[in-house]
């Protein structure tokens, strides 16, 4: 990345302290690994045509921001007396995928960051292929925070693993029950520099200080008999 003017990072700076409008989730309260819950009741398998992890990504200030998919490769749901007790599912890292449209500048390319993004900058596919989810609770929410996804109910904590460290992350949750099936929608932030992915996070190099450290993730994943 281009090393930026003085003046630049001022402008920056500014943005960065009255300007994060496209942030829409708020952050997972975060702790270290927990117990995961016991599996009881009906398995349900996660349908992972059905299932997809979305995530978006800014530079400092909400500036330029980059949005995708990634593909849940498998996982089940716990169903005990009509609500989920436990579950887990997994992420394939290598389907990462970077929507054209975030990138408008006529000199950039979605692959190459689709290819940045995999390397050990960030994710280290190459070494970390998938990531994971796996329940700790499940506890009913009472009043939804006004960032929460559409309809939750419950309060989601969960062991997630990325580039090979995991962190217990709390979150909101739409959590239907049905018969024979299973779905959990939630949308939340993360600090990747918790799970050890700091480029770009040192103040020290302005080249690439300007990516922030946050992380929206948007789970919808499916299960069924």
């Amino acid at each position: 990345m281009k090393k930026l003017s003085v003046i630049a990072l001022v402008g920056v700076g500014l943005l960065a302290a009255s300007c994060n409008k496209e942030k829409s989730a708020e952050n997972a309260a975060t702790a270290t690994e927990q117990k995961v819950a016991e599996s009881k009741g009906e398995v349900l398998t996660v349908d992972a045509v059905a299932s997809v992890v979305n995530w978006k990504a800014f530079h400092k200030g909400g500036m330029a921001p980059r949005w995708g998919t990634l593909a849940v490769k498998s996982g089940d749901l716990s169903i005990e007396n009509g609500n989920v007790a436990a579950g887990n599912f997994v992420i394939d890292m290598n389907s990462l995928k970077v929507d054209p449209a975030s990138v408008t500048e006529k000199d950039k390319k979605p692959a190459d960051l689709e290819a940045h993004l995999k390397n050990p900058d960030f994710f280290d596919t190459a070494k970390n292929p998938t990531s994971d989810f796996k329940i700790t609770s499940v506890t009913d929410l009472k009043e939804a925070p006004k960032d929460a996804v559409a309809g939750a109910n419950k309060t989601v904590s969960g062991n997630l693993t990325l580039s090979g460290k995991t962190m217990n992350v709390t979150f909101p949750a739409k959590v239907d029950v049905t018969e024979g099936s299973a779905a959990i929608q939630a949308k939340f932030t993360v600090n990747r520099a918790d799970w050890g992915i700091k480029f770009g996070t040192s103040e020290a190099d302005p080249a690439e200080w300007m990516i922030s450290k946050d992380i929206e993730i948007a789970v919808d994943v499916k299960a069924k008999k």
